[in-house]
């Protein structure tokens, strides 16, 4: 099948679309403590959906992945570990700034570090991006992207200046700009570790090719390689968090000992909605791999500048990420002019994934 780049900027749209949408459902999720809530929905993220998708979607999974190179599998597991250090601050990040003005600093340095490093570390950075006219279109769709990163999150800190701190609580519950921050430049910079983990993954897709897996669906069986070392990760801090607290009772229905501590009598009647918590989670998490389901989609059809994918994949998600803030009411309160300044930093952000499909489809010719 001929790559077709524009296809391939459609699939990074959806894939920035569900994970822009993940953590919403989060959001109704009662009287369960974070870790208690990130590592259920994490368990569908990390560990049945991949699986699950990959052995419906790909030939002989097992078969494959047994023919693995330990090294290879090594890598993309560790860089799923180091992956998930992102991961887990990136959820972090939602609570203390919000979702648009979080997004915007956490992907901005993903941007970087997640497309270049890879062509850096392969030696062919020149070749691809230097050397020819598609490469250097792709380098003007990164500029771009890394623009209007800027704009939307310029927006966000002089909408954040212009609210008193009691507004900034009511529109985002633990709003703290300087944790908030900090939090977000470690996330963005160990986040970028997952495009690592992919790069590293190219020879499980020939494998998986090889075994007669469609084009489209090759790149399944290394997220589930890499998604392992993000489980890992997340899995010992959340037991970490979950230890110290006393939070595995929520599991079964029990509220958090602080929420009951002063009023012990009214605890059987604040036990948490099971069901609708589970599918919350379910939904969540679920929704959080179709990024890279789409992300994986994608990429097989951008030919040889297949590493841009990667700053795709982040425009899409500030893009829809804003579209859900303003949804969610986080730019109520903003000025016209703030307003107009995330619509232009989004128009930038759409602007960028066209520059880029079109770079990437004159790579083709």
């Amino acid at each position: 099948m001929t790559p077709n780049p524009l296809l391939g900027v459609l699939f990074h749209w959806l894939g920035g679309l569900a994970s822009a949408s993940f953590y919403v459902p989060y959001r109704g999720v009662r009287r369960w403590s974070w870790e208690i809530f990130w590592i259920t929905g994490g368990v569908f993220s990390w560990l049945i959906a991949p699986w699950f998708f990959a052995a419906v979607q790909t030939r002989d999974l097992l078969g494959v992945l047994g023919q693995v190179p330990g090294q290879t599998a090594g890598l993309c597991v560790l860089f799923g570990a180091l992956w998930g250090f992102g991961g887990l601050t990136y959820g972090l990040t939602m609570r203390y700034l919000g979702l648009s003005l979080g997004m915007a600093v956490v992907l901005g340095l993903c941007t970087v570090f997640g497309t270049l490093i890879p062509p850096i570390v392969q030696g062919d950075f020149a070749d691809k991006l230097l050397a020819s006219a598609s490469g250097r279109i792709v380098l003007l769709g990164l500029a771009i992207t890394l623009a209007g990163i800027a704009v939307v999150a310029l927006a966000g800190a002089r909408k954040d200046a212009a609210l008193s701190d009691i507004d900034k609580k009511a529109v985002i519950a633990e709003f703290s700009f300087r944790k908030g921050v900090a939090v977000a430049v470690f996330s963005g910079i160990m986040s970028a570790c997952f495009a690592f983990g992919l790069a590293a993954g190219e020879p499980i897709k020939a494998l998986s090719a090889a075994a007669g897996t469609g084009p489209l669906w090759t790149g399944l069986p290394v997220l589930c390689l890499v998604m392992f070392g993000g489980l890992i990760t997340n899995s010992v801090w959340c037991g970490y968090l979950i230890a110290r607290n006393g939070s595995a009772r929520q599991w079964l229905g029990a509220v958090s000992p602080v929420e009951t501590a002063d009023k012990p009598a009214v605890a059987a009647l604040t036990r948490s909605p099971l069901l609708v918590n589970y599918l919350l989670c379910a939904l969540a998490g679920t929704a959080w791999y179709f990024q890279f389901f789409f992300y994986t989609m994608g990429e097989s059809q951008m030919g040889r500048l297949g590493f841009s994918s990667w700053t795709l994949h982040m425009a899409s998600i500030i893009i829809f990420g804003t579209v859900w803030g303003f949804a969610l009411r986080e730019w109520k309160d903003a000025r016209p002019g703030v307003r107009a300044l995330v619509f232009a930093g989004v128009g930038l952000l759409v602007l960028a994934t066209v520059v880029i499909g079109y770079g990437n489809s004159l790579g083709q010719a």
